[in-house]
């Protein structure tokens, strides 16, 4: 029997910012620095050219192949369908500032898709480097849980698709860093105290040299923002996933254990000052009726931190993840319905906080 699933027409786009996702929730083990975990898997059709060598009909026939593996399987039941070269600019970075998707997923879209699930911690990127990106996110850090679910999509792909394997090497991909279990591992982490206690290069210099990478809020070439920091491991060849989870795992409890510490003494060495700075950004955020996205993530990752810390009462967690995504450009426009100027996406951002805040209205 076929899974039915949504084939997303432009009218129903909208529908998906009432959306909460899955990983936004602000739940589960350490969510106070832990914002998610990510596993994603890289898979390749066996005897079939990578994306940046197949021809059109080739990616074409790629895709309805994948598309056509994906129908009967119950993971996938109910989730979204589209085909980037369908979309939008617009839509095209709904879809990036919503994680679903990456930057390079969005050019030279012939023979690229995207299947997500309703609450958005499983996305499948089709055609992008690989002829499969498996992406699942949860709230918290859940590394072993995330991999379970992952695992098992593979397993039920991998007996309907015939993956490019080799005995030696392992699973095999565009990009020969990805070869073995063409797993990455990756947990976002809050580490503002670290920020402004000066440690933080300290420790990220100290995970590069245990092999692992550190990225901004967006992946792969993008700078840290909102004190927002993505670890992941940098090699999958010659470890089993479960390797890579405990090392992983071992590596971020370290991080949380420092920043633990750094908030600890910034609570008791300069207690004032950090309240000053919490309650500065909270009174902004709930007042400005003009505010920049830089400064906004800035004073969101600040108000985030006082809720943590318990300086600020009655506010739930998932509001201000949600608000890291709902004041990017393109929810701003999508919300108001159409393209705006920097300008009025600074004052569409400012009413949007204080409406979410219980602000000045």
């Amino acid at each position: 029997m076929k899974s039915k699933r949504k084939t997303v027409k432009k009218m129903e786009f909208n529908d998906f910012m009432n959306n909460k996702g899955e990983w936004l929730k602000g739940t589960g083990s350490h969510s106070n620095i832990v914002m998610s975990s990510r596993i994603r898997l890289a898979r390749n059709l066996m005897l079939k050219p990578f994306p940046n060598k197949a021809r059109k009909k080739e990616l074409t026939d790629i895709l309805t192949e994948i598309h056509g593996a994906m129908d009967s399987i119950e993971l996938f039941k109910g989730s979204t369908f589209l085909k980037i070269g369908e979309l939008d600019n617009i839509e095209k970075q709904f879809l990036i500032e919503r994680h679903l998707m990456s930057h390079d997923h969005a050019v030279n879209t012939e023979g690229k898709a995207l299947v997500f699930s309703k609450e958005e911690g499983l996305a499948v990127m089709i055609n992008e480097e690989d002829h499969l990106r498996i992406q699942v996110m949860q709230s918290g850090l859940n590394l072993n849980d995330t991999w379970e679910v992952a695992n098992s999509i593979d397993d039920e792909l991998s007996s309907k698709l015939d993956f490019a394997y080799s005995s030696k090497w392992g699973y095999l991909t565009a990009c020969p860093t990805n070869t073995g279990t063409a797993m990455r591992g990756s947990v976002m982490l809050h580490l503002p105290a670290l920020v402004m206690t000066k440690q933080v290069n300290k420790v990220l210099a100290a995970v590069s040299k245990l092999n692992f990478a550190s990225r901004g809020f967006y992946g792969e070439g993008t700078q840290a923002s909102g004190n927002f920091y993505q670890i992941s491991n940098q090699v999958s060849l010659g470890h089993s996933e479960q390797e890579i989870i405990q090392n992983i795992n071992g590596l971020i409890r370290q991080v949380i254990d420092q920043e633990e510490q750094a908030r600890q003494a910034l609570l008791v060495q300069n207690r004032p000052m950090l309240e000053d700075k919490i309650f500065r950004s909270f009174g902004v955020l709930k007042n400005a009726h003009i505010i920049s996205s830089q400064e906004t993530v800035e004073m969101l990752s600040m108000v985030r931190l006082g809720i943590d810390l318990e300086i600020i009462k009655d506010l739930d967690r998932g509001i201000i993840n949600e608000l890291f995504i709902m004041i990017q450009p393109a929810h701003l426009q999508k919300i108001e319905g159409k393209k705006l100027l920097v300008a009025d996406r600074d004052i569409k951002r400012a009413k949007l906080i204080r409406e979410k805040l219980g602000g000045e209205k």
